[in-house]
């Protein structure tokens, strides 16, 4: 669910339904006693038992009522800035929407300035960077779509940044680049070496390469575009771990980062294949299934597979499936057998 909004008095029952209505997206949820003929959802149990569990289910979470209820229902049920949800808490006469969790990455200050559009309220962000005036990393890696790795570098970017220190990035497709000009201390380079030998404080590179010992440097930060699809053949019945670390292996070796994967794609006759699907589901990604047709259709790099061809009627599986997922995308990394596995990399050119 990507939105919910949550009243809990007569007052805030009212503005919840207002902002429903202005909020397609959002679903309502009031206590059983405010009960009407409408599409809201109710709710019987106590708030401090409840509304963990819809914190837990929801992308955003708009919260009408006293902001220190909120703090103290959800404070234990804090994971980090990456895992917790947007809340948004207004007060029930629509005065003021406090962004209190997840700022940047969850969207909660935009959501409330959305919600100062809609029914004239005062939006209250208090992050240092909109503070400042300044572009943060994680709301610029959110608007352009990226991903933040690791997420607990951030703090160290974010503060060289409100500091002016120097900060080098390396945004080759300028995904983000454009915001940054402006500000003081930010200089873009071309690549990595130039940036790496360069007197700054901090770096940012906005790539999908695989950066060693990245985790060990936390005035290094990587911005991850979502462009490789790994496209997977496998025999029948292989496990979730083999398919999970063969994975891994290639991308690391070939020195690409698994943060950028955009989706996974196989052939139809592996919609049931119970491995491949865990994967996806573990780490949260798409899935895309290619009939044998299709993936017949598609100029492959490496020899036809006559293994494939008897088995499913393909030509091949994970190359034509990578490059029809990535939109006939460049080709990273051509067939490779790992076990079980066949694997390949395309990556999204637009």
């Amino acid at each position: 669910m990507k939105l919910a909004i949550v009243a809990i008095t007569s007052g805030g029952a009212q503005l919840a339904r207002q902002l429903g209505a202005e909020l397609p997206e959002a679903r309502v949820y009031l206590p059983e006693k405010f009960r009407g003929a409408d599409d809201c959802d109710y709710f019987d149990k106590p708030l401090a038992i409840w509304l963990p569990n819809l914190f837990a289910e929801v992308e955003q979470l708009i919260c009408i009522m006293a902001t220190g209820i909120v703090v103290r229902i959800l404070g234990r049920e804090l994971k980090g800035k990456d895992k917790d949800p947007a809340v948004v808490v207004m007060d029930e006469a629509g005065q003021f929407a406090i962004s209190l969790l997840s700022g940047h990455l969850g969207g909660a200050n935009d959501l409330a300035r959305r919600l100062a559009t809609v029914c004239s309220a005062t939006p209250v962000i208090t992050t240092a960077t909109d503070v400042n005036k300044l572009p943060a990393w994680d709301q610029a890696a959110r608007d352009a779509g990226l991903v933040v790795e690791p997420v607990s570098h951030l703090k160290t970017l974010n503060s060289l940044l409100l500091e002016g220190k120097r900060i080098g990035l390396v945004d080759q497709r300028r995904r983000i680049a454009d915001k940054f000009l402006a500000v003081p201390g930010v200089n873009l380079f071309d690549n990595f070496a130039v940036a790496t030998r360069s007197s700054s404080d901090g770096l940012v590179f906005v790539t999908h390469r695989f950066l060693p010992h990245l985790q060990n440097q936390p005035e290094m930060l990587a911005l991850r575009p979502r462009d490789l699809v790994v496209g997977i053949g496998c025999n029948r019945d292989t496990s979730v771990e083999e398919i999970e670390t063969a994975v891994r292996h290639k991308l690391k070796q070939s020195f690409l980062a698994f943060c950028s994967i955009a989706c996974i794609a196989s052939i139809d006759a592996k919609q049931d294949e119970v491995g491949l699907l865990e994967f996806a589901e573990k780490n949260s990604l798409p899935i895309e299934f290619h009939t044998a047709e299709e993936l017949n259709k598609v100029e492959i790099p490496s020899p036809i597979s006559q293994h494939a061809q008897r088995a499913v009627g393909a030509k091949g599986v994970c190359e034509p499936a990578a490059l029809l997922s990535s939109g006939m995308g460049e080709m990273l990394i051509r067939k490779q057998k790992v076990g079980n596995l066949t694997i390949a990399v395309a990556e999204i050119l637009n």
